[in-house]
């Protein structure tokens, strides 16, 4: 049954972006080569737009790296922060975001930033000492990249009009998700039991489905499959931060090397505490068309107004971290 809150829908502004997008893709063609090119092009501007809150933080936190005057009088980390304030607003003022989306954006700010204080005091990676706006060690900039990977969440669910099937109940995931946060406090002090949420995660997510409408298809993928490829992304542009020296692992202070591939077990148990808390103002939509389904990456019906599955969309995903 589908939830009282309904589906995501598109912003005002999204909704005018929509309108020209759609007028111009409606005129390519809708088979052969063609038409997976489209589909693939749009699936590119999809992604692209709901990750413009996280792109525009790296695109900052790089262009300080090269270019920030060392000799500025506003400290380096306080450029960031007050950069992502802006950001933020932006986002809020051009209607990207609405102000139910923004309770998520920020939970996940506070969420980010109690684990910051938490994992810099215990020596898991560290800042650069500049700068006032901050909270210990921690600069203010830091919990907007958690925010960013919230702002990802939230608008990629309305973009592809996501649909789950057999998602599991909301109540399992939370517990999951509660303990998945505990363990990155926890693994300091007691033994660290990543693995086993992995494996937890399996079991609890391993027979969703997630459906997702490009342009004119439906298709779908193992929801499972989807936190992993979120994941590789979050991981590629912790190494953009991280060479950018907006925060450095310890292993990283004598030198610059990419952030090993082990910290994607972590990025992975991040997508559930992600999810959880998109839940929060997103119930998980079950299908509109209970037809049997494709296999993975196949179409599953061509998008219409009078087919389900919420609008055709078109207009056109975060970063953040933790100890891996």
């Amino acid at each position: 049954m589908r939830t009282p809150s309904g589906p995501a829908t598109l912003t005002t502004a999204e909704r005018a972006i929509d309108v020209r997008f759609r007028a111009i893709l409606a005129r390519l063609p809708r088979r052969g080569p063609a038409g997976w090119l489209t589909e693939f092009a749009v699936f590119g501007l999809k992604q692209a737009w709901a990750c413009v809150f996280g792109g525009a933080m790296l695109a900052v936190i790089f262009a300080v790296h090269l270019w920030y005057p060392q000799d500025a009088p506003l400290a380096r980390n306080d450029a960031l922060t007050l950069a992502a304030v802006v950001i933020q607003i932006a986002m809020v003022a051009g209607r990207l975001e609405t102000l139910r989306e923004l309770r998520v954006v920020v939970l996940f700010h506070l969420v980010g930033t109690a684990m910051e204080v938490f994992k810099t005091h215990i020596g898991s990676w560290s800042y650069a000492p500049d700068g006032v706006l901050r909270l210990g060690a921690v600069p203010l900039f830091s919990g907007f990249m958690y925010a960013a990977v919230g702002s990802y969440m939230v608008r990629v669910n309305r973009l592809f009009d996501l649909r789950f099937v057999r998602y599991p109940r909301r109540w399992v995931t939370a517990v999951v998700a509660a303990a998945i946060y505990a363990n990155f406090f926890t693994n300091h002090y007691v033994r660290d039991v990543r693995w086993l949420l992995v494996a937890v995660v399996a079991l609890v997510f391993g027979r969703c489905v997630m459906q997702f409408r490009i342009f004119r298809f439906r298709w779908r993928m193992p929801l499972l499959l989807a936190f992993f490829l979120v994941a590789v992304f979050i991981w590629l542009a912790e190494n953009i931060a991280t060479w950018s020296h907006a925060w450095l692992y310890p292993s990283q202070l004598g030198g610059w090397h990419p952030v090993s591939a082990t910290k994607l077990a972590s990025w992975f148990l991040l997508m559930i505490i992600s999810v959880v808390l998109v839940t929060w103002i997103s119930p998980p939509q079950p299908p509109d068309d209970r037809s049997p389904a494709a296999a993975v990456g196949a179409e599953l019906s061509p998008a219409s107004p009078t087919t389900g599955g919420g609008p055709q969309n078109v207009a056109t995903g975060g970063h953040g971290r933790h100890e891996r």
